[in-house]
């Protein structure tokens, strides 16, 4: 389920994003990964949150900008605030 309104735009939004899901602010279950897509019938960039099958839990679009620097973000991890 990606929601068209939500766009992430900056890398700064993509980390709280990720802190989000990784903390289970979205009461997501099942949750076992978070990946940099697109789409495949338009290209359009998105995170999506995955289950342990790889289906899509949720998705949120990205920015190009987003998708092209925040790849190690997604890949390592953001970084929890004590």
């Amino acid at each position: 389920m990606i929601n068209d309104n939500d766009i992430i735009d900056t890398l700064e939004e993509l980390e709280s994003f990720l802190l989000l899901v990784d903390n289970g602010g979205l009461g997501l279950a099942n949750v076992t990964g978070v990946a940099l897509a697109t789409n495949n019938s338009n290209g359009r960039p998105f995170v999506a949150v995955l289950d342990d099958q790889h289906k899509l839990l949720l998705g949120r679009w990205v920015t190009q900008e987003v998708f092209d620097n925040g790849k190690d973000l997604v890949r390592s991890g953001a970084k929890k605030t004590h």
